[in-house]
C-alpha cells in the first residue's frame, strides 16, 4: 500500500489546526466553561492586573484567523506542497494552534499557572517558525509575502503579548507580589521589555507587522490604565518611538532599494 504524501499530511493537519482553534475560541465565547469567558474572568479576578489592555484590543483575534485562514488555504495549494521553507516550518503551526486550544481550556478552568506551559507552547513554535520561514531576510514572492509572512507576524506579536500577560496573571493568581516593588514599575518594565524587542526586529528584520501588533497592545495597556500616570505616559511614548524608528527602518530599506535598482 503507497503511503500518503507526507508534504499533503502537512498540509492538511495543518488547515486542520487552523480550523480548530478558530471553532474552539468561537465556542469558548458562546458557551464558556462553567459560564464565564476568558475576557470576564481577565476584567474580574484580575481587573488589578496592569499589563492586561483595553478590552477592544482582543478584537485583534480577528485579524489573526482571517490571516491563519488564508495562511491554511494558501499552504495547501498544490504548487506549495514542496515550498522550502514551509517544509522546514512543519508541524509548527499546527502546535501553535493546539497549544492554544489548550490555554483556552486551561485559563477557563482556572488552573492559571499551567496556561502558561500551553502559551509557551504556541510561543516557542511560532518563534521557530519565524525563523526558518525568514520572514524579513529571505525574499519572497507578494502571494507569500502577504499569506505566509504576514499572518505569521501578526500572530506572533500578538503571542508575544499575551505571554507576557498570561505570566502577570500565573503570577498574581499565585500571590506573588512582585518582591515589594510597585504593580505599575513591574508593567513598564515588561513594556519596555516588549519594546525592545519590537524594536530590534524592526531593525534586523523591517517587520512592520510585528510592530505595529506591539505599538497597538501598548497604546491598549495606555488607554486601560489612563488613571496611572506612569503606565499611561510610558505606553505612549514606547509606542509613539517605535512607530518613528520603524518609519525610519522602512525608509532606509527603500533607499537601499532604489540605490540597487
Amino acid at each position: 500500500m503507497k503511503l500518503a504524501n507526507p508534504d499533503l499530511q502537512r498540509q492538511i493537519a495543518t488547515l486542520a489546526a487552523v480550523v480548530g482553534s478558530i471553532l474552539i475560541n468561537t465556542l469558548s465565547n458562546i458557551f464558556p466553561l462553567n459560564g464565564v469567558s476568558v475576557g470576564n474572568l481577565s476584567n474580574t479576578l484580575f481587573a488589578s492586573v496592569q499589563i492586561i489592555p483595553a478590552n477592544y484590543a482582543f478584537a485583534i483575534w480577528g485579524l489573526i484567523y482571517i490571516g491563519l485562514s488564508a495562511f491554511g488555504i494558501y499552504q495547501l495549494q498544490p504548487t506549495q506542497r514542496e515550498n522550502p521553507r514551509l517544509q522546514h516550518s512543519g508541524y509548527l503551526l499546527a502546535i501553535a494552534c493546539i497549544s492554544q486550544c489548550a490555554w483556552i481550556y486551561l485559563f477557563l478552568a482556572r488552573v492559571f499557572p499551567l496556561s502558561n506551559l500551553a502559551m509557551l507552547g504556541s510561543l516557542v513554535p511560532l518563534m521557530v517558525m519565524y525563523q526558518r520561514l525568514g520572514i524579513g531576510r529571505e525574499r519572497v514572492s507578494r502571494q507569500e509575502r502577504w499569506f505566509i509572512h504576514l499572518p505569521i507576524s501578526v500572530y506572533l506579536g500578538w503571542i508575544s503579548v499575551a505571554t507576557i500577560v498570561n505570566v502577570a496573571i500565573g503570577l498574581y493568581s499565585l500571590k506573588w507580589y512582585g518582591w515589594g516593588i510597585a504593580p505599575s514599575i513591574w508593567t513598564v518594565v515588561m513594556m519596555t521589555i516588549a519594546s525592545i524587542i519590537a524594536a530590534v526586529i524592526s531593525i534586523q528584520r523591517h517587520d512592520t507587522a510585528y510592530v505595529l501588533v506591539i505599538v497597538w497592545a501598548l497604546v491598549a495597556i495606555s488607554i486601560r490604565q489612563a488613571n496611572v500616570p506612569l503606565i499611561m505616559v510610558t505606553g505612549w511614548v514606547l509606542a509613539i518611538v517605535l512607530m518613528g524608528l520603524n518609519l525610519v527602518n522602512e525608509l532606509k530599506a527603500l533607499s537601499k532599494i532604489t540605490t540597487n535598482n
